[in-house]
């Protein structure tokens, strides 16, 4: 129980100092930059007051770097921790939302849910924690293998995004229009967001190493995935609303390919016949 306090603790120095900064700073992202660091420090929190005795604790607590140490690379080079580096996202709902509504926004939505779903999704630990008894075996391999597998993936399919932007940017400087303008190749030719497929599906992955400690699936840890990819979802939509007023053809691409699970892409006249 320990453990769980010193989470909770953190959790609520967290959410105290993200939205402190938010109104001192006039900007919104602040849970955006701690997205990547806030998780390590309670999985590791576990691993720790357990005393690093635990293996299935430890492979949660090294995996869990790997996927924030990728995330935070990737924040950090798109600018998100520099001055100014908040999520275009935020300005565009603060037109719409305006006023005392958008100061309740920040704090209930973006500071509290957001932090608290952090917590939620590394609550895995917490199961594992709870049931040191419960041996690492075979299933514990397949989970931490498929957890890399999907990491890998996410890896992937950001540094495909990378590329295409610096070539976009490039296209830009030289005087032309760079055509298409969004992202068609590669992972993205199966699934129009497989870096938000994978990130979801990590922690689908990670919630079974609580299911394998507890020798039960029916576990209530279950909440932070399933919270996750409903945010998720709401992220996508809100992108692609975006992508769709800015790209024209961007409805098309929409027709042929996979939303967020990677898959085949229909062919023009199967996009044609399904627009009919």
């Amino acid at each position: 129980m320990t453990a769980l306090i010193t989470c909770l603790w953190i959790l609520a120095g967290i959410c105290a100092l993200t939205w402190v900064l938010s109104l001192i700073t006039k900007e919104y992202s602040w849970v955006d930059r701690i997205w990547s660091i806030i998780p390590l420090v309670y999985v590791w929190v576990f691993a720790g007051v357990a005393g690093f005795t635990d293996l299935r604790l430890n492979v949660i607590a090294v995996i869990v770097t790997l996927w924030g140490a990728r995330l935070t690379f990737n924040f950090a080079r798109k600018g998100g921790y520099a001055p100014g580096g908040e999520d275009y996202r935020w300005e565009i709902l603060r037109q719409r939302i305006t006023g005392w509504k958008w100061q309740a926004f920040n704090l209930f939505f973006i500071v509290i849910f957001q932090n608290v779903l952090l917590f939620l999704i590394t609550l895995p630990a917490y199961t594992s924690y709870e049931n040191r008894q419960t041996p690492f075996g075979v299933f514990d391999v397949i989970v931490t293998v498929a957890f890399l597998g999907l990491l890998l993936m996410e890896t992937v399919a950001d540094q495909q995004q990378w590329n295409f932007h610096q070539w976009k940017k490039s296209e830009v400087a030289a005087g032309r229009t760079p055509k298409p303008g969004f992202l068609t190749t590669g992972l993205f030719a199966s699934s129009r967001h497989p870096n938000f497929f994978a990130e979801q599906a990590q922690w689908w992955v990670l919630f079974f190493f609580g299911a394998a400690a507890a020798e039960s699936i029916l576990q209530w840890i279950i909440i932070g995935p399933v919270l996750l990819t409903v945010l998720f979802i709401g992220s996508y939509r809100f992108a692609e609303e975006i992508s769709s007023s800015k790209y024209p053809d961007y409805v098309q691409y929409q027709k042929r390919v996979s939303p967020l699970i990677p898959w085949f892409p229909r062919r023009a006249e199967e996009a044609e016949t399904a627009k009919a």
